[in-house]
């Protein structure tokens, strides 16, 4: 997008657009009354055409999309032969294929592990950099003053936090989740959307962590599985039959744990701090999890997503070591419990012979 006053860069993977342009936290209440828009642009779009389009995904993931039709909102996720997570994807169905948006720097690993999967499928994979995605609480349409020529070439509907078919939460629905959207543009109308209506990247990630929404920059890491994010709601259908990863999914959903568990980090207020993705998490001393995103939220104030051990008492009082901080600071922090220990159905005993 065109460089705008006051635009403040963002940082990781999220350095190509702006983090806020000056004023954060009222560019967050904008956002969240339907009166501005968030520049999501450095997204990987992937498109997939072909007669055998549905069918080839549906066997590849975790979603079953064997029943999707134009103009449907999927999410997907693609796990390694042990059921760990290497790619997470909103799926937006077209008459004439599937638009796959992933974070930035993720697109050119998902179309080389795409390209080997094809063999006999008649299937056509691309990168699409020509598009661009903007994000919305609810459709473009509904945002203040967003002009009505600019109409999306697609809109992709967040199911999170609902439980899609054949899916299965393991916590609690999120109490702050909102109607996200992402609207794909044709990539030189970014320059037509009027500067007053741009809000920064910060105020969809507070809305995000609020929401309990995992993201695969974010909250994945080589040892990530689906269960330990609660993406099991949206993502995994968990009767579609055969995947790579599914033997883990079903093994854990119907039989184990996950070994960590996604929390929510609400810090003390006294503390400006703000945590950082890798700031430690620790119970009585001891590390116990580490900080995946830290946002400062116009309503909850400084929150965070953390992954901490399974173990760890869903009612204790955590401390975050804020690394940024001048030879770190400890803040505590209380817990919102997203992913909680399934109940399993007692083994049916075996005979003795």
């Amino acid at each position: 997008m065109p460089d705008l006053p006051g635009a403040v860069a963002g940082d990781g993977p999220d350095a190509a657009v702006p983090a806020h342009y000056g004023a954060p936290l009222r560019e967050q209440r904008r956002l969240l009354d339907a009166r501005a828009v968030v520049d999501f642009s450095h997204l990987d779009t992937v498109e997939v055409s072909g007669p055998d389009t549905l069918k080839w995904l549906h066997t590849l993931s975790s979603q079953a999309l064997l029943d999707a039709a134009p103009g449907d909102s999927r999410e997907l996720l693609i796990l390694s032969p042990n059921g760990r997570i290497e790619q997470a994807c909103a799926v937006l169905v077209r008459e004439d294929g599937v638009l796959l948006v992933t974070d930035p720097g993720r697109g050119a690993a998902l179309i080389a592990y795409l390209e080997r999967m094809r063999f006999a499928s008649r299937v056509e994979v691309q990168a699409r950099p020509d598009l661009a995605a903007v994000g919305s609480v609810g459709p473009l349409r509904e945002v203040s003053d967003f002009p009505a020529d600019i109409a999306p070439l697609a809109e992709w509907d967040d199911p999170w936090p609902g439980v899609c078919p054949g899916g299965v939460a393991y916590g609690p629905d999120p109490e702050e989740a909102v109607d996200w959207r992402l609207s794909l543009l044709d990539r030189a109308q970014l320059a037509r959307v009027p500067a007053e209506l741009w809000a920064g990247l910060l105020s969809a990630e507070a809305l995000r962590v609020a929401a309990h929404r995992p993201r695969l920059c974010r909250e994945v890491d080589e040892r990530s599985i689906p269960h330990e994010l609660d993406w099991l709601r949206s993502a995994v259908h968990t009767a579609k039959g055969c995947y790579r990863g599914q033997e883990t999914v079903a093994k854990v959903l119907n039989l184990g744990q996950p070994p960590r568990r996604l929390v929510l980090l609400h810090l003390d207020g006294g503390s400006d701090l703000l945590p950082s993705p890798g700031d430690r998490v620790t119970l009585q001393g001891r590390e116990v999890g580490h900080v995946t995103s830290g946002v400062q939220h116009c309503d909850l104030g400084t929150i965070a997503l953390a992954l901490v051990r399974r173990s760890v008492p869903t009612d204790a009082q955590l401390t975050v070591v804020v690394a940024a901080a001048e030879a770190s600071a400890e803040v505590p922090a209380l817990q919102e419990v997203i992913v909680r220990e399934r109940e399993h159905a007692p083994r049916p005993k075996t005979a003795k012979l």
